[in-house]
């Protein structure tokens, strides 16, 4: 399984409270986004991982923000079906690979993109995407670095998303703007899908990009 080709959307998920997990997902795939990464972030990531993992088999839930090999070994015990890294480093990067679970490590810089090609790695993370150079860096990297594929996080929203999308080695972008504060504080799930939805329709932009499947 490749984590940039479910959907050109991965929502990036910070939940308080487990008890939303289950609708929250439902809402999402409902959308037409079925990878659903939560961070590592709250006390409550965890337990909603297991809860998506468990009651709603639809989504392909994963884990962010994941920084320790400690946090690798729990995140698959609850249930993730990948996991994402706002960098890496050998350790991280060895435990990762030993979870049998589909990585994203993050990258900003051409020389981290080169370390991990040469140690096979060719799916990454682009964070913090916005602020690293944006749609202009990823451009520049598709020239010499052609094997390389990214899913850059950070700054993008409903704006820029299609511009990211449209380049030959991005294969997803992750946002959160599918989840919006008022929205989650009010559990309005309908809204949720609604929002989803139309991330979901940016799919029609990825596949014009040309290796972007």
């Amino acid at each position: 399984m490749s984590v940039l080709d479910l959907a050109p959307v991965v929502p990036v998920v910070v939940l308080e409270d487990a008890v939303d997990a289950v609708p929250l997902a439902r809402a999402l795939v409902a959308g037409g986004l079925p990878a659903i990464e939560v961070t590592l972030r709250t006390p409550a990531a965890l337990d909603a991982v297991r809860a998506i993992a468990a009651e709603v088999p639809e989504a392909v839930v994963g884990t962010g923000t994941v920084v320790t090999p400690e946090q690798v070994t729990a995140s698959v015990a609850a249930g993730a079906r990948f996991l994402v890294s706002p960098g890496w480093t050998d350790v991280l990067l060895d435990a990762m690979r030993a979870s049998g679970v589909p990585f994203l490590p993050g990258v900003s810089t051409a020389s981290e993109v080169v370390a991990l090609l040469e140690r096979g790695v060719r799916e990454m993370k682009f964070f913090p995407a916005q602020a690293a150079g944006g749609t202009a860096y990823l451009k520049s990297l598709a020239g010499p670095l052609p094997q390389a594929r990214f899913c850059p996080t950070g700054g993008i929203g409903p704006a820029n998303a299609p511009d990211y999308l449209s380049l030959p080695n991005v294969g997803c972008v992750g946002g959160t703007w599918m989840l919006p504060a008022d929205a989650l504080a009010a559990r309005d799930w309908a809204r949720v899908e609604e929002l989803a939805r139309a991330a979901a329709g940016l799919k029609d932009v990825r596949d014009a990009g040309g290796t972007c499947r």
